[in-house]
């Protein structure tokens, strides 16, 4: 879905694949490591590199060329601390793109779930080695608001969420963060919430179309939208180092209300006002 909006805005800015652009793909979970998939495509000597996800995607191809642009969607890393770029405004080298602040977000995500169920005061969060800062984060939010957290760190691909959530059954309440390993596994980790009875909380609708009882977080098409504006501006000529960061400004709510009454619960009428999207 993601990627098609990412094509659709290509098209729509005179960019069709297969007739006047080629796109060659990889994947940061290639069973070969993310090393050996970017350094498959380098060899194709690109004109220009998408590397979105997490901060191993923009490592695995940073070090090929330092003259190929690179457009980044940064999630879950912050690409100015890391040394990628300058600053927002002017980024300098070859690197310009998109980057939102993932913790943030888990810091709202916990404010969110506090909103909806004020009476409930123990928190699990599922996270891995990728989405430990985001677990910093949440945390800190949390013991802002008084809410006891109970952390379910998963260690090793592929993940056993039945584990995790039998780790979690003392909580009221799960706020799983972002990551490539979780995503793949949404449906299983709905099915987990609704048989343990507990509300869960995501970063995106995907999980609550799923199965999930509620997200917030970026609006993840017009993301992908902005990544191909800087991609047809950088084929039109411009310099990555010219172009600056832009950070998201659309942010939406998702509610499932067939899991809320799989599960027992009522939602508070504000809470649904604000959802952008409702599935019932």
């Amino acid at each position: 879905m993601n990627y098609r909006a990412f094509q659709t805005r290509l098209r729509e800015l005179g960019y069709n694949e297969g007739q006047n652009l080629v796109v060659e793909r990889g994947v940061i979970d290639d069973p070969r490591g993310t090393f050996a998939a970017a350094a498959e495509l380098m060899r194709s000597q690109p004109d220009l590199i998408v590397a979105t996800g997490p901060e191993t995607s923009l490592q695995s191809v940073v070090g090929a060329s330092r003259a190929v642009p690179i457009v980044m969607m940064a999630i879950n890393y912050d690409p100015i601390a890391r040394g990628y770029v300058n600053s927002l405004s002017r980024p300098g080298g070859n690197i310009t793109g998109v980057v939102y602040r993932q913790l943030e977000l888990a810091e709202k995500q916990v404010e969110i779930l506090h909103q909806t169920f004020p009476e409930r005061k123990r928190l699990a969060i599922l996270f891995d080695a990728q989405s430990g800062d985001q677990f910093g984060a949440a945390e800190r939010s949390a013991k802002a608001l008084r809410i006891e957290t109970l952390p379910v760190k998963l260690e090793t691909p592929p993940y056993d969420f039945a584990a995790a959530f039998r780790s979690a059954s003392n909580a009221d309440m799960v706020l799983v963060l972002s990551t490539p390993h979780f995503i793949g596994q949404r449906a299983r980790i709905g099915e987990l919430g609704i048989e343990y009875r507990l509300p869960t909380m995501f970063i995106t609708d995907a999980y609550v179309q799923a199965g999930g009882l509620m997200s917030y977080g970026v609006d993840f098409s017009s993301m992908y939208r902005l990544v191909a504006d800087y991609v047809a501006k950088i084929l039109n000529g411009q310099k990555a180092a010219d172009l600056p960061i832009q950070q998201p400004t659309k942010f939406n709510t998702s509610i499932n209300l067939k899991t809320a009454k799989a599960i027992g619960i009522e939602l508070p009428t504000a809470i649904l006002l604000r959802a952008d999207e409702v599935i019932e």
